[in-house]
């Protein structure tokens, strides 16, 4: 997580406090040794609300990178037309701030919302697509890790099987 923090240009989201039940179960980045991290992407799984299992995954990207477009089953880089429209669906609390999130016709096997937070996009890809109610209910409030004087006692879990193939 530190080393992530250090070198990532985009923030790296982890919801705090964790929803009740939920681990923190990897970590994975876009980008190159030229450029920097310039997408970050904090995996999580925990207990659905309505029946068994569930996997979220938080995305900060800049513009153009395609990681949370390539998460939520999708052929371009950005959330498409549309986005945006209307109402936000869910909100996230980022700084003390709600931030709006609209909801993506991605895969359907996944709920998707994406977002802007600090001139970046910002993705929640959950499995299954029923559990993405958890944006909507769970109140989440997310947390940089790349601030300063942050302590952490992250629950962790094993290794999100979601990370290793773009969510496909």
């Amino acid at each position: 997580m530190e080393a992530l923090g250090r070198s990532a240009q985009v923030p790296v989201w982890l919801p705090w406090p964790l929803p009740q039940g939920w681990l923190m179960t990897g970590l994975a980045e876009a980008g190159d040794e030229r450029s920097g991290v310039r997408g970050t992407v904090v995996a999580l799984s925990g207990p659905s609300l309505t029946h068994g299992p569930a996997d979220m995954l938080i995305i900060a990207e800049e513009p153009g990178v395609g990681l949370g477009a390539g998460f939520a089953g999708l052929p371009a880089t950005d959330p498409g037309e549309g986005f945006g429209d209307g109402p936000p669906h869910a909100k996230v609390e980022i700084m003390s701030h709600p931030t709006p999130m609209w909801c993506v016709d991605a895969a359907p096997d996944r709920a998707v919302y994406a977002g802007e937070a600090l001139g970046n996009w910002l993705w929640s890809v959950v499995w299954p697509a029923e559990a993405g109610h958890l944006m909507t209910l769970a109140e989440l409030s997310l947390r940089d890790l790349r601030e300063q004087g942050q302590s952490f006692d992250l629950p962790m879990g094993a290794f999100s099987p979601r990370l290793g193939d773009d969510g496909a």
